[in-house]
């Protein structure tokens, strides 16, 4: 890993695990190995940090919930089936579930972003805007199919998102009904979550 790969990975945990205000420049040069000067002389400011860590996190996230969902390409002439809803939904809350275990400090930077709001939340939103408009599609099409309840496409991909994210990522709010986040248990709440989501989407 290179050094400036190093403090954006850094940085990444710190910010997603600390919350942004809490963490200094010096701590990540620590944290790092490395001068301040350098993580300076990479990035220029602690604003410019959190932007690549945003930007590093967006393109990481998104190309793995692409990745999740891919299908095989159709033969030349196959006629266009419905899309498998289910499996795309089932595809993409298995892929959060695994970032919640072995990558927790990116979905805790997305926490930390909507805690923090703009500007910060709207680089966000503009990395994700391609991913939402594929999403929306792909719900409007199993609306059209019937596979799916026919409601408000992103209103459906708002909801799913942040019952997804809490229930991957809220530790505390799990604790306080008596969760606790050991691998097991994170097990029965994807298990659980999916069968929530089938039954609102599905019936």
């Amino acid at each position: 890993m290179d050094t400036r790969d190093r403090v954006l990975e850094a940085a990444l945990v710190s910010f997603g695990g600390r919350g942004y205000d809490a963490v200094s420049l010096d701590s990540i040069a620590r944290d790092s190995d490395i001068r301040k000067q350098t993580v300076l002389y990479y990035f220029g400011s602690k604003e410019a940090l959190m932007e690549a860590v945003i930007d590093r996190t967006v393109t990481d996230l998104t190309s793995a919930l692409l990745e999740s969902v891919e299908t095989k390409p159709r033969a030349a002439g196959d006629a266009e089936e419905p899309p498998d809803v289910w499996a795309g939904v089932e595809a993409v809350v298995r892929a959060v579930f695994r970032f919640a275990v072995r990558r927790p400090e990116m979905l805790g930077l997305l926490r930390e972003v909507t805690r923090l709001g703009p500007p910060w939340m709207d680089r966000v939103r503009a990395g994700f805007e391609p991913l939402v408009e594929r999403a929306r599609a792909f719900l409007e099409a199993g609306m059209e199919s019937g596979t799916i309840r026919r409601c408000d496409p992103r209103l459906l991909l708002v909801s799913t998102y942040s019952t997804v994210m809490g229930v991957a990522t809220e530790v505390e709010v799990l604790r306080t009904v008596g969760m606790e986040p050991t691998l097991r248990d994170t097990v029965v709440r994807r298990r659980e979550l999916l069968r929530f989501l089938r039954s609102a989407l599905i019936g």
